[in-house]
């Protein structure tokens, strides 16, 4: 068969992901607070943005004759109104320095105003901590040298994740040298850390006590995988002791703190600002978004009547550029803005036994019953839902959290796996703690209360809420007793 050129015309349909496009995109997963600093950015750098003026009420004009005020005589009781100034009424630094006349060249000198947050402390950290102890410890430089390699390697639980021998490769003091160095380091508080793996640390912490249980050492030098399975009948049976007896030395092992670096572990605090409010009313619901914080953007009319007066092609094109961008980010927050109210309006719509009964009402729904409810795409639905938190009469709630699979109930409807976890919870809630209920059990009272479900997805649910297997839990109460 003989090639040949041939030219065709063929019609295809194809999306674009241009810039302001994906600007568009971008604008639909930030947060409120993410959008404000973005918005704040953008009207630093674009000079056809600005920002439109609060619009408020004219100012009440004084009367055209008014008394004038009468004078107070010197000798008059004060009266019982105070007027607030942003002065005090004494003077601050007399009081601490003495008259002015007395003051030193040093104190009169003009001194930066104090800012009372420096005085906030920060939390040590546990490398801090291990190392204000290896400075006031006393041994050879090559084992201090070491002992700083080992802390430099610890986690946050305060586990020694790289071996000796990778140390010591890396670095000049040798394998010996590195294992008094751990032994050192090992000695410091909190008790544990440095450890290798679980078993050693509890070893560690078991024979720094002024009178350790030999038995309970015994029992993770020896029987450590049985201990972690909770076979303790077939650990006294190995050891010839008695069941009681056992029990008591696993009583004191679970009394041990299995993540020494726990307490030094820094607190994650995060401040969350809903996106939007869901009010109660007469008529049922009321929505209203936050914007509070959000600028309010117009084109600047000055540069815009460049435009018609400018002759530079240049300057032209770059005020015709800023001024499209311009007006492509306004349409973005304003779409980003309706979208955002037009799904949580579905949301409402759909959880709306939620909002007045409460999470054992909360029924399952998905992203396209939204999606198909608003006429989107279920990746629009999932874009807006990201890191957005609504204010409803039941509290605060990511976006995220109203999506989730139901499980069918005897009478054919669905419910929530929400709603499964909080009867789960309150069922471990409502047991003998001395007789706490198997995965086995939950089971059989879900069905009894019409859900059909699986005992591994009870013991799935379980996890996630946090709550310990029985017999762990019946461990804890013996230990708290």
């Amino acid at each position: 068969m003989a090639m040949e050129a041939r030219l065709t015309l063929r019609q295809t349909q194809r999306l674009v992901m241009t810039p302001m496009l994906q600007q568009a995109i971008q604008l639909l997963q930030l947060s409120t607070i993410e959008l404000q600093e973005l918005l704040q950015k953008e009207l630093t750098e674009n000079p056809m943005l600005e920002e439109a003026p609060v619009e408020e009420g004219p100012a009440p004009e004084p009367p055209a004759e008014a008394p004038a005020p009468e004078a107070t005589p010197p000798d008059a009781p004060a009266t019982t109104e105070t007027v607030e100034t942003p002065d005090l009424p004494f003077d601050l630094t007399e009081i601490m320095f003495g008259p002015p006349d007395e003051r030193s060249l040093v104190q009169q000198e003009q001194h930066e105003e104090t800012r009372f947050e420096n005085f906030v402390g920060s939390a040590t950290s546990l490398a801090d901590h291990l190392y204000e102890q290896l400075r006031l410890s006393v041994g050879e430089p090559e084992v201090r040298r070491a002992a700083d390699e080992i802390i430099g390697n610890l986690d946050e639980d305060g586990y020694l994740r790289a071996t000796l021998e990778e140390m010591a490769e890396k670095t000049r003091p040798t394998l010996a040298v590195f294992d008094q160095a751990l032994a050192l380091v090992q000695t410091f508080d909190p008790p544990g850390v440095a450890a290798r793996d679980l078993r050693e640390c509890l070893l560690i912490q078991l024979r720094e006590q002024t009178e350790p249980d030999p038995l309970a050492i015994e029992i993770l030098e020896s029987h450590f995988e049985a201990f972690q399975r909770c076979k303790y009948a077939e650990i006294a049976r190995a050891l010839k002791r008695d069941p009681d007896r056992v029990q008591e030395a696993v009583e004191e092992i679970a009394n041990l703190e299995p993540k020494p670096g726990r307490r030094f572990a820094p607190a994650d605090t995060r401040y969350v600002v809903p996106d939007v409010y869901v009010y109660k009313t007469d008529d049922g619901y009321a929505i209203v978004l936050n914007d509070d914080g959000i600028p309010r953007l117009r084109i600047n009319p000055y540069y815009r009547s460049m435009l018609g007066r400018d002759k530079d092609d240049g300057a032209r094109r770059y005020v015709e550029d800023r001024l499209r961008s311009a007006i492509w980010l306004i349409k973005s927050v304003h779409q980003r803005q309706r979208t955002l109210y037009r799904v949580t309006d579905s949301i409402v719509k759909f959880q709306k036994e939620f909002l007045a009964q409460g999470l054992p009402h909360l029924r399952p729904l998905s992203l396209r019953d939204v999606a198909e409810d608003i006429g989107m795409h279920e990746s629009t639905v999932s874009r807006v839902t990201t890191n957005k938190y609504v204010q409803t009469p039941q509290g605060l709630f990511e976006l995220k959290f109203f999506f989730h699979s139901g499980i069918a109930t005897g009478r054919g409807e669905m419910v929530s796996s929400i709603s499964v976890k909080k009867m789960i919870q309150d069922l471990v809630a409502q047991e003998n703690p001395q007789k706490p209920l198997s995965d086995q059990e939950i089971t059989r009272s879900l069905k009894q209360s019409g859900l059909s479900i699986a005992r591994r997805t009870v013991a799935k649910y379980r996890e996630e809420l946090g709550i310990l297997p029985s017999h762990q839990r019946k461990l804890a109460t013996r230990r708290r007793a």
